[in-house]
């Protein structure tokens, strides 16, 4: 007795047609989810684009990269993306989680804000390392918010290297983890 064996043959999902209005569709609906900047929204349609190009080889990719500029127009025409308040928002969350300058900086850039425009969010915020870098020691309760002294000479150099891996500058860190007094340096 043979069990016959069922004919199951797996195809690979197939995409909907990718059209202009589509394209549009997809940035609206990712701008409706998440707060973007024109040089991001620009990466995620590009990724979609070039995954529909890989399934459908007879599809134009560089008419549709001419889509992506004339949606990110549109966009930014109806002020669903502004970099400059996408900026603005992303910099004060940064900054309400304590992260250091050189790191927002560099997650800015990732994001396609030009770092002169980061400084000048920056500077207006009167952003004080010191005091971030105290605050995240305090928050990881290393350094000078240990509980004894025993524990904190034997993690100096953890908490050094921990505080300088989250983005401070070396002699930051270093003012922090050898503080004899908290009180002196904030």
């Amino acid at each position: 007795m043979s069990e016959e064996q069922p004919n199951i043959s797996f195809s690979p999902k197939k995409m909907r047609k990718m059209t202009k209005t589509r394209l549009q569709n997809i940035a609206l609906y990712y701008l409706e989810r998440f707060d973007s900047s024109a040089a991001n929204l620009r990466k995620v349609l590009e990724q979609r684009l070039m995954k529909y190009s890989y399934s459908t080889p007879e599809f134009n990719l560089d008419e549709a990269k001419n889509w992506i500029e004339e949606i990110i127009a549109y966009c930014e025409r109806y002020g669903y993306i502004n970099d400059q308040r996408f900026a603005e928002r992303k910099i004060d969350d940064y900054l309400l989680a304590g992260k250091p300058a050189r790191y927002i900086v560099q997650k800015m850039q990732q994001k396609g804000i030009d770092e002169d425009a980061v400084s000048k969010i920056l500077q207006n915020r009167n952003v004080n390392e010191n005091e971030m870098a105290l605050n995240f020691a305090a928050k990881k309760k290393i350094g000078p918010f240990r509980p004894d002294e025993e524990s904190r000479k034997q993690n100096r150099q953890k908490d050094l290297v921990t505080i300088i891996r989250a983005g401070f500058a070396y002699d930051v860190a270093k003012e922090i983890i050898f503080a004899e007094n908290i009180d002196d340096f904030a």
